[in-house]
């Protein structure tokens, strides 16, 4: 599966390079966290992962002030944003990686669809990047696309 492939190469350029990451899942409730931790070694560059699947859990483990998802919603530009951020902070690690979105088959809106996740990665020396993409697919298929994307983003953030 590609996102086994995707985390293996994740943890050996972390490790070649003496960095780490920190995870901050919603929607993909610890899979990117387990796919890191699935690699030999990945202790090395894994430390810290959240599953902050509740906004209770955003706002005291992560520090996402609470009227930005009171304004926003969990599943937006901000509050991704401000989980990679506190991710990061909490941490101590050189890169986190954030993950809220609609995985279905309900929950969807207008607005905000089934399959819409936004990510966040921060990194050294920048500000948070975020982007957002719309997956097609049931459940499984939004959640395993997004723990891809998760890794490739840091991958390609190195």
């Amino acid at each position: 599966m590609k996102h086994h492939v995707l985390a293996a190469a994740l943890v050996n350029e972390l490790v070649r390079r003496e960095k780490t990451v920190a995870t901050a899942e919603s929607c993909t409730g610890g899979w990117v966290a387990k796919c890191l931790t699935d690699v030999a070694g990945s202790s090395a560059a894994f430390e810290f992962g959240w599953v902050s699947y509740a906004n209770r859990a955003k706002t005291e483990m992560l520090g996402v002030p609470a009227t930005t998802l009171e304004t926003h919603g969990a599943v937006s530009e901000p509050v991704v944003a401000a989980m990679a951020a506190g991710a990061k902070a909490a941490s101590g690690a050189d890169y986190a990686v954030a993950i809220s979105g609609i995985a279905g088959p309900g929950g969807g809106s207008p607005d905000k669809p089934v399959g819409l996740v936004w990510f966040g990665w921060a990194v050294p020396n920048s500000d948070v990047q975020t982007r957002c993409w719309r997956f097609e697919g049931d459940r499984n298929a939004v959640r395993t696309l997004s723990c891809e994307t998760a890794l490739e983003g840091v991958l390609s953030r190195l």
